[in-house]
């Protein structure tokens, strides 16, 4: 049986690896979360240890599981800027780190990251669960078997409404969350690049505070996106009621993958526990891409804009 601590119990994502936990056999040591509203845990591992001070799960931690090597993963839900440190912290305590994504905000970080898994001999798991997906598995089947010289088109709308909170929270600041595309359009770059091979060229056509656009050129595909956290931007064909709307259409075909997400990570759970994680070369592009859009200079190119960027730029 597996042995866990878990960073970040109180967040939105912790569940889901509660959950991972407890389908996959394993067993939850220690949490930790600045906020207290974790009776969640009490649906999982009632027992386990909790503490609203990082210091004291980091005391407990040594205490009762590194001198004995009986701590086997961290698992990371904190906030993004945190995502680094957390990391490292999981391999000195003698555990390898599962972390959501975006794993860090900068490239350079990963390089820090991989000198404290040589120094450690522990490593990085990084959620990527889109990789998992049936559909999208079969998407990049059907590319890899299409002819060698084909460019798919891509068009990449989510919209997803989130009120003032966000705006407040480390969410909605730069520095502690990366930014629109990175917070919520990591995971996106990521599976784009699994399907249809590495990325070429990036333009970005609009960055703010609610929405983000552009344009990127893979090995396999062009593809214009949009994303964005503000209700008033959703599609005019969005349904009534409605305050999610994403969509992905390759060569003109949407490709439905909505469903199968409850599952997902305790899918990426096992495939960990098989050796067959994500590790930091895996993320790197998408960290790359996700920098990039956040510093890029602003350009406009006709013919490669999203349909939705219009209504979104005004």
């Amino acid at each position: 049986m597996k042995s866990y601590a878990l960073i970040g119990a109180a967040g939105y994502i912790a569940p889901r690896h509660l959950k991972a936990m407890k389908e996959t056999g394993g067993t939850l040591a220690a949490a930790f979360d600045v906020n207290d509203s974790v009776g969640i845990m009490d649906s999982y591992f009632p027992d386990a240890a909790f503490f609203t001070e990082f210091e004291q799960f980091n005391a407990h931690l040594q205490a009762e599981y590194y001198a004995r090597r009986a701590l086997d993963y961290v698992a990371i839900c904190s906030p993004n800027y945190l995502h680094k440190s957390h990391c490292a912290a999981a391999m000195r305590f003698g555990a390898h780190a599962i972390c959501e994504k975006p794993l860090v905000l900068d490239p350079s970080d990963l390089d820090d990251l991989i000198e404290v898994e040589r120094q450690t001999g522990q490593r990085v798991n990084s959620i990527l669960q889109l990789r998992l997906h049936p559909a999208i598995i079969a998407l990049r089947k059907k590319v890899a078997e299409a002819d060698a010289g084909k460019i798919w088109d891509v068009d990449l709308g989510y919209f997803t409404s989130r009120g003032a909170w966000y705006h407040a929270s480390w969410k909605g600041l730069v520095h502690k969350s990366g930014g629109i595309a990175t917070n919520i359009g990591v995971h996106f770059y990521d599976m784009l690049a699994f399907v249809f091979g590495p990325q070429t060229r990036s333009i970005v056509h609009h960055r703010g505070d609610d929405a983000a656009g552009g344009y990127l050129e893979l090995e396999r595909a062009r593809v214009r996106w949009v994303l964005s956290i503000n209700r008033d931007h959703l599609p005019s064909h969005t349904p009534i009621g409605q305050t999610t709307h994403r969509s992905i259409t390759v060569d003109g075909e949407e490709i439905e993958f909505s469903g199968g997400f409850t599952d997902l990570h305790t899918l990426s759970y096992q495939s960990i526990l098989n050796g067959e994680g994500f590790g930091l070369d895996v993320v790197r592009p998408s960290i790359e891409t996700v920098a990039h859009i956040r510093t890029a200079p602003i350009q406009l190119h006709k013919g490669e804009q999203h349909p939705d960027l219009a209504k979104v730029i005004g």
